[in-house]
């Protein structure tokens, strides 16, 4: 059954919505052009792919850039501009950003996602950790990869990447039966021409991690226009 949405009706060339629950084709989902009926299943499928690809695409940057908002508080506090916020079911639980990495009372204990982590686990000791998404504008360390992978996080998007410190390279399956019988999602580099251009500000201006690797190969990299 065909049912016109949109626009005056034409044979040829009318606005449908296919309500067919063997096609695959997501409510919502507009498929233009009568033609379209004779098309196949897996065509069909594959289209639906990408509707939802690109719809998660759009989820990513959205909550990404909640995840920005954290960041550019702690530079202006003069930390190292990470954010973190946690996601469940659609709905931010938890953010954070980094603390205590100012010259002189330095730790590397509280980073962003370990800050956001405890946050919500204060608030919501018994929640689902296997149900969230962790958003970080920077690609977590090992210590903050494995302290989310045992509090039940599997699911990881992050913006820019940490060539020096990142974890979210480690060979799980090569580990130890805990871990290795972990399955993680990784998006990478949702929105990292914003976070690279925080992180290009504060090494032209701060000391933490000053002259290393990492602050050479960012304040290396090409801003893209916006």
């Amino acid at each position: 059954m065909f049912f016109v949405l949109a626009g005056v009706f034409d044979p040829q060339a009318a606005i449908r919505l296919r309500l067919d629950r063997f096609s695959g084709v997501p409510a919502g989902y507009l498929v233009v052009n009568l033609q379209y009926r004779n098309r196949s299943r897996k065509a069909l499928q594959e289209e639906r792919a990408l509707f939802l690809s690109e719809t998660e695409n759009m989820n990513h940057q959205k909550y990404m850039q909640e995840a920005l908002a954290e960041a550019r508080s702690a530079l202006a506090a003069e930390e190292f501009p990470v954010g973190c916020v946690l996601v469940q079911d659609g709905e931010i639980v938890a953010r954070g950003h980094r603390r205590n990495s100012r010259a002189g009372k330095s730790n590397e204990i509280d980073h962003a996602e370990v800050v956001t982590l405890r946050r919500l686990l204060s608030r919501h000791p018994d929640i689902d950790c296997s149900s969230l998404v962790a958003y970080c504008t920077m690609e977590p360390c090992l210590m903050c990869y494995s302290t989310m992978l045992l509090s039940g996080i599997r699911h990881f998007v992050y913006g820019y990447e940490d060539m020096m410190g990142g974890g979210l390279n480690l060979p799980l399956y090569q580990l130890n039966p805990l871990y290795a019988q972990m399955q993680v999602q990784v998006e990478a580099g949702v929105l990292r021409n914003e976070s690279l251009a925080l992180f290009q500000q504060f090494f032209r201006n701060f000391s933490y991690w000053q002259d290393s690797l990492l602050s050479q190969y960012t304040l290396a990299q090409p801003l893209q226009d916006t």
